[in-house]
C-alpha cells in the first residue's frame, strides 16, 4: 500500500478567545479586570492549538482562565463567515510560522463587560 502524502499530520489554524485574569506583570491596564484575546493558533488539531496558546499566554505573564475554539478558517467559511483580507493574512502568518499569534486584546473593567 503506497503511503499517503498526507500521513503526516497536517497542522491548521484555528480561532480562539481568551479569556485572562489579572496576575502581577501582565501589563493590562490600571484597573482592568482581566481581558479577552482573540488569537490564531497553529495545531495538527484544536486541542493542541489551544494547548499552545495557554503556554504562550502564561510565558507572557498572562493568566488564562478560559478558552473558546471557532473553528478553522474553512469551518468559518462554510458557516458563512467573511474572512477580510488582514485577518487571513494573520492566519497565513500563524500558519508559516506554526505560531500563536495575538490578534487583538480587549480589556475588561467589570463584570459589564463581559458576556
Amino acid at each position: 500500500m503506497a503511503k499517503d502524502k498526507t500521513s503526516p499530520r497536517k497542522h491548521d489554524v484555528y480561532m480562539l478567545v481568551v479569556e485572562v485574569g489579572r496576575k502581577d506583570g501582565d501589563g493590562l491596564p490600571d484597573g482592568a479586570t482581566g481581558a479577552g484575546l482573540v488569537c490564531y493558533a497553529s495545531g495538527v488539531d484544536e486541542a493542541e492549538a489551544v494547548r499552545e496558546t495557554v503556554a504562550v499566554l502564561k510565558q507572557a505573564d498572562l493568566n488564562p482562565l478560559d478558552v473558546t475554539g471557532y473553528g478553522t478558517r474553512a469551518e468559518r467559511e462554510a458557516q458563512g463567515e467573511t474572512i477580510e483580507e488582514e485577518d487571513a493574512a494573520l492566519m497565513q502568518r500563524a500558519f508559516d510560522e506554526n505560531a500563536v499569534i495575538v490578534v487583538q486584546m480587549t480589556p475588561f473593567f467589570g463584570d459589564e463587560d463581559r458576556g
